[in-house]
């Protein structure tokens, strides 16, 4: 994977990556960014404090890429509103987005990643700017995944039909999960159940 390209990575970890230890709810924590030169792509580890001063100290560790300091929460569960539907109809097509990795969505998760910004899902961890390219860093902010979208550094004057063609897509997705459920209602209605 090129350095250019957005890519999702994994989720978190609930231990940290040196001591194994496991982070406790409001225990303060680092997340780093490694190139993976193997895998021709990034590896997300999370360090404790202790193993992160370390970590600092020891010049022949690999250094990351990027990183940040953040905050262990514990998932509460929580019952969803209308609001959050959205927010997962626009987190779930950034995700597909990311994974079918093709260059002329490039500009719809740009889009993607700053309206859940804007909602408070996602939080900018960091911006790396290496080869003319500017990648934007964030974690999502309840389950901790950290999101990487390269920055298509947009005009104003596309901004507009980008976002027009963003939400198309959502009120699309919307009414399509809006038709399945009628349909199923009317079918159970139909057969006596």
């Amino acid at each position: 994977m090129a350095l250019n390209d957005s890519w999702h990575i994994r989720s978190r970890s609930n231990t940290c990556h040196k001591s194994k230890q496991p982070f406790g709810d409001g225990e303060p924590f680092y997340t780093a960014i490694f190139q993976d030169g193997e895998k021709d792509g990034f590896e997300r580890r999370d360090f404790c404090v202790a193993a992160w001063k370390a970590l600092e100290n020891d010049s022949e560790s690999a250094q990351p890429y990027s990183f940040w300091r953040t905050t262990f929460e514990l998932i509460p569960e929580e019952p969803k509103t209308k609001e959050v539907v959205v927010n997962e109809g626009a987190e779930a097509m950034l995700r597909r987005l990311i994974e079918e990795d093709d260059a002329k969505s490039e500009n719809a998760r740009y889009i993607l990643a700053i309206m859940l910004e804007r909602k408070k899902t996602f939080r900018q961890a960091d911006i790396q700017e290496k080869n003319g390219a500017r990648m934007l860093f964030y974690e999502h902010t309840k389950s901790g995944e950290a999101f990487i979208v390269r920055d298509p550094k947009l005009q104003l004057s596309e901004i507009d039909a980008i976002q027009e063609e963003v939400a198309l897509w959502l009120d699309n997705n919307d009414q399509n999960q809006g038709e399945t459920t009628t349909e199923s209602t009317v079918e159970k209605n139909t057969t006596g159940t």
